[in-house]
């Protein structure tokens, strides 16, 4: 019987520690939306940029973007030019943009971006990802 209990406790700890995260990552984002909304009507965005092949994507921590391609989608990219090591590698930027939704009957992101202003261009930092082929024997 005691054990019975101790598992429901963890169980419900645990299960309270899934609901606290996610309620800090809605706050993070209702956060990051009213510091984006201003006068103006651009958002501010942070997250990993990429560029290639025609095609731009700016991924935040709550969402994934399509960029729109203009000159300011070639500034950017120039600007992360010098961060990239291959041409399909993350930069770190915080841009302000007109955030809008995919027109129907067209393929590509539910979200889109255009780029007004970049404010910030960094290098993504690396974590540390190992890959361990091979079986015990």
């Amino acid at each position: 019987m005691k054990k019975f209990i101790i598992v429901c406790i963890l169980a419900l700890s645990f299960a309270s520690c899934k609901q606290e995260a996610k309620s800090t990552e809605e706050t993070v984002e209702t956060t990051e939306a009213k510091t984006a909304n201003q006068n103006d009507g651009l958002t501010l965005l942070r997250g990993e940029f990429v560029y290639y092949s025609d095609a731009a994507v700016l991924q935040t921590p709550n969402q994934i973007y399509g960029v729109i391609l203009n000159e300011k989608l070639d500034e950017l990219n120039k600007q992360a030019e010098p961060f990239k090591k291959e041409a399909t590698d993350f930069v770190m930027v915080e841009v302000r943009g007109k955030v809008q939704t995919k027109p129907e009957g067209e393929e590509g992101w539910e979200n889109r971006v255009e780029i007004k202003d970049i404010l910030k261009v960094s290098a993504v930092e690396k974590q540390v990802e190992v890959v361990k082929l091979g079986s015990k024997k």
